[in-house]
């Protein structure tokens, strides 16, 4: 179906990427397992071993199934290019490796997803290519960082864990000043939410298995840019061999028709279950850039057109058991990593070893929550029966 610059991003969510007449009429794109594809003539064979040979010639090039997939999510970002690899870590690595070599050195934000910090201080430092980590609030400061041979600035915005926004278009300004490309991790914003490339970042990431794929059964990740940055990921990813199973680009596909309506319950969910936990006495901190009490709530309200679901809390210091009693006994709060699923979902965590450029020295626990879309009451409820556990081994 043809784009329109007119439609709003909600209505391009909804047809974007389709093309049903190409497809008997089909209003979803159907699935493509494919590796070999056949050309019908010698002339065709020849013309598909040119760059920019507009049909299929290999599997892992592209089928019909990727390529409705990346143009939806390029159209929702505005993007040139867009490339779909076969996780969230996947969309990382390429992307630092597209823009690095040996004796290169990059700037990552001392907030990033934790695997990252591991391919930075393992594959990367073994190639070569030397990594550091700055505070996630420097802002422009980080033209005090960059290096001549500083080749990328790696941002995630807010943090995964520990919820810091970044300045980005502060960042952005002085990279470019030095030469410097930028890179985000954009998937709590999603393109809903905060879109990058009016910020003037080069390479956007989003780990499609959160929010878009949006049912905790899918596997993957999107790479964005535009012109010879949009290319050249694609040409990385390509000879790393990565690519995706058509049946999860089916399945992202169609989480993609119900993003925002997933998205803003979700927000909506975790925005009322965070009041509720900011004024319980248990709370020592609450993280989520949505509420006032943030740090970084300015920039939440500058740069952002929402909130996703997923926030922190500190809690005051319990004993073992005591956080035992408030885990265990969860009904609707699923204790497990990911997020952007349909399911409430709450972890623990100490983000104190992998911190390095400014140190998490809170005392207390860090949980993270993500809001699903249960009815928000039950999933107060669910705290609050949790929390009375608490308060019943106080004594004890």
């Amino acid at each position: 179906m043809t784009d329109d610059p007119d439609w709003t991003p909600a209505t391009r969510l909804v047809h974007a990427g389709r093309h049903p007449q190409d497809h008997y009429g089909a209003v979803n794109p159907p699935v493509y397992r494919a590796s070999t594809i056949l050309q019908p003539d010698l002339a065709t064979w020849r013309e598909a071993t040119k760059p920019d040979f507009p049909g299929y010639r290999y599997g892992l090039l592209a089928t019909p199934s990727s390529r409705a997939f990346e143009e939806g999510m390029a159209a929702l970002y505005g993007a040139e290019h867009c490339v779909a690899v076969s996780s969230g870590l996947a969309m990382i690595t390429i992307a630092m490796l597209a823009f690095t070599q040996s004796g290169d050195d990059i700037l990552v934000t001392d907030s990033a997803y934790e695997p990252t910090r591991t391919f930075c201080d393992g594959i990367l430092q073994k190639f070569g290519v030397s990594t550091r980590y700055y505070d996630p609030r420097i802002g422009a400061g980080i033209a005090d960082l960059i290096r001549p041979n500083t080749k990328l600035i790696f941002t995630e915005s807010p943090g995964s864990l520990t919820l810091e926004l970044q300045d980005i278009p502060a960042i952005v300004q002085a990279a470019h000043a030095a030469g410097v490309k930028v890179a985000i991790d954009n998937t709590w914003g999603t393109a809903l939410h905060f879109n990058p490339f009016h910020h003037g970042v080069d390479i956007v990431l989003e780990a499609t298995s959160k929010y878009v794929a949006g049912h905790s059964d899918v596997i993957l990740g999107v790479m964005l840019g535009n012109g010879a940055v949009g290319r050249k990921l694609f040409v990385t990813a390509k000879q790393l061999g990565v690519c995706c199973g058509a049946d999860d680009l089916y399945l992202a596909q169609r989480g993609l028709r119900t993003l925002k309506v997933r998205l803003d319950r979700s927000a909506e969910s975790g925005l009322k279950v965070a009041r509720w936990l900011e004024h319980r006495p248990e709370v020592k901190r609450l993280l989520h850039p949505a509420l006032p009490s943030h740090p970084d709530h300015a920039l939440w309200r500058r740069d952002f057109a929402g909130a996703a679901g997923l926030f922190s809390i500190v809690l005051h210091p319990l004993r073992h058991e005591q956080l035992g009693a408030f885990f265990d006994g969860l009904r609707l709060w699923g204790l497990g990593v990911s997020w952007g699923g349909y399911e409430s979902l709450v972890i623990i965590t100490d983000p104190s070893h992998v911190r390095t450029a400014v140190l998490w020295t809170e005392t207390g626990h860090l949980v993270r929550f993500h809001a699903g879309l249960e009815d928000p009451d039950d999933l107060i409820a669910d705290l609050d029966a949790a929390f009375a556990r608490v308060a019943a081994l106080a004594g004890s």
